[in-house]
């Protein structure tokens, strides 16, 4: 019985703020003036459905890239060899983890703005020409900040595992005359796979859900559906809509969420 005493609090506060909730907005997607109906969700897939691909392509291309630049760095925490370089990448990577997103989305319009940082920088040194300069004010914006922004979190996860692993493997393989790369590809990676497909299922559910970062970046449709829901909701007060593409939003984290876990049980079975 103490066991069951011990959980109730928990358990108490993921049913009535997440649970609760979810059912709510879940049933509200089926919910018309005259009783239960499909016509929310026939009229989110006829209004936003180049938004729900457009999110989906921002989502994937950021969280394959925030994978590949947490082992890029992750390896190079665990194999690289100047001492200062790994000294200045561990202090560095870790700053945005501290940022919110609506903070990262106000900086990045400071940079990647026309005027901004980064091209006056690029024109000051010579490098680019003034008329060359352009906004990245659009889609390459949201991926742009949704990298930077959840680099850090992934990279936790998978430098984390790669540091905690058995080094004789590598030492083995670099007495053997293995380069760092196929070390990498070969040794490291696949012991830490499932801390990585953890890091990208986690960005991915966690890049779905953020506002700030495409009503700030970008102005321009197709939005994230975010945006939409937010845009129902307070310009026509269509909860109905907006809580049809939230179950969208949900079905394609869930969906995300059990592929992982079905690998996991598969290898927790093997």
């Amino acid at each position: 019985m103490l066991p069951y005493l011990l959980l109730a609090p928990a358990l108490l506060v993921v049913g009535a703020f997440f649970l609760v909730p979810l059912a709510f907005s879940v049933g509200g997607a089926f919910e018309g003036p005259q009783g239960a109906t499909l016509a929310n969700l026939a009229n989110a897939a006829s209004l936003y459905r180049m938004d729900l691909l457009f999110t989906l392509l921002i989502v994937v291309a950021s969280t394959a890239l925030t994978g590949l630049g947490a082992v890029s760095i992750g390896g190079y925490l665990t194999l690289g060899r100047s001492r200062l370089a790994l000294r200045l990448l561990g202090a560095m990577y870790r700053w945005p983890l501290f940022i919110p997103f609506i903070v990262a989305a106000q900086a990045m319009r400071g940079f990647i703005g026309q005027n901004g940082l980064m091209n006056n920088t690029l024109v000051w040194i010579g490098l680019m020409p003034q008329e060359w300069a352009q906004s990245f004010l659009d889609w390459r914006g949201i991926v742009i900040t949704f990298v930077w922004k959840q680099l850090p979190f992934a990279t936790l996860l998978v430098a984390g595992a790669m540091a905690a692993l058995d080094r004789s493997g590598i030492e083995a393989a670099q007495n053997l005359g293995a380069n760092r790369l196929r070390i990498l590809l070969g040794i490291v990676i696949p012991q830490v796979a499932r801390n990585i497909m953890v890091a990208l299922v986690l960005s991915f559910v966690t890049m779905m859900s953020v506002l700030s970062v495409p009503m700030m970046i970008s102005g321009q449709s197709p939005t994230m559906l975010t945006v939409a829901m937010a845009w129902r909701i307070n310009s026509f007060g269509d909860y109905g809509t907006a809580n049809a593409l939230g179950l969208v939003s949900c079905v394609m984290t869930g969906l995300v969420a059990w592929v992982w876990l079905r690998q996991a049980a598969a290898e927790r079975a093997r």
